[in-house]
């Protein structure tokens, strides 16, 4: 009777037996008693689960950002604008009815001699007026009451009109003598008179300079020439 009995038992707690050793094979994998279950999986709030909502549900604010295309445009635009300004602004400058001729009304004319080349002199005329000025084909000179006028180096005439603006300088050289002496006639002056020209060749310029000479004067002879009005230093004692 006892031996039925335990045996009902026995097929009671079977299944809860097996149930308990299998968690015990399973705690014990890892080799620590206790089973690694993992990291445990992240918990979605409503808030993330719906975006443009805050916790408590209602829609969220958001400040729209700059419109950096249009801002860019507009600064470009303006850019676009001044110098198109600038560009009327220079053209109008330049328009022929604003330029005027370069003379002794309208500039501050020096004359000095250089010590290379030899035997030459610069003459450089300065813009103190307010408009641009030309330097039309090249400088008319007498020395003292000289009867005769140089001519001009054609080669040194440029390619186009040499123009100042305001506070702009323009040269012109001037070879005094012959440097191996084959000039003849030669003579030291103490006076220089400086006469511009017009629109056309020889024409009347207006106002002459009288730029101030050394001391001791300068000397020249027949081999007198001077170049064409330059709009550089360099150029103009380049010949």
């Amino acid at each position: 009777m006892r031996t039925l009995h335990t045996r009902r038992t026995a097929r009671l707690f079977a299944p809860a037996i097996a149930a308990l050793a299998a968690l015990s094979l399973t705690a014990c994998e890892d080799g620590t008693g206790t089973k690694d279950e993992g990291a445990s999986a992240p918990v979605s709030s409503p808030a993330a689960a719906q975006p443009g909502k805050t916790d408590s549900g209602r829609p969220a604010t958001t400040t729209p950002a700059p419109d950096e295309k249009a801002e860019g445009t507009k600064g470009t635009e303006g850019d676009d604008k001044a110098a198109q300004d600038d560009a009327n602004a220079s053209d109008s400058a330049a328009a022929p009815e604003n330029r005027v001729l370069c003379n002794g009304s309208n500039t501050k004319v020096t004359a000095q001699p250089v010590p290379r080349p030899l035997n030459h002199m610069l003459i450089t005329v300065t813009n103190t007026g307010s408009k641009l000025c030309d330097l039309t084909y090249y400088p008319v000179l007498r020395f003292d009451e000289m009867q005769w006028a140089p001519t001009a180096a054609k080669e040194t005439q440029p390619q186009a009109v040499t123009t100042l603006a305001p506070g702009e300088s323009g040269y012109a050289g001037v070879l005094l003598a012959a440097a191996d002496g084959s000039g003849d006639g030669g003579a030291t002056a103490k006076k220089l008179t400086v006469a511009f020209q017009g629109r056309t060749p020889n024409s009347d310029g207006g106002a002459t300079a009288t730029p101030p000479l050394p001391a001791k004067g300068v000397y020249y002879d027949s081999s007198l020439t001077v170049t064409y009005w330059q709009q550089s230093m360099d150029d103009a004692l380049a010949w």
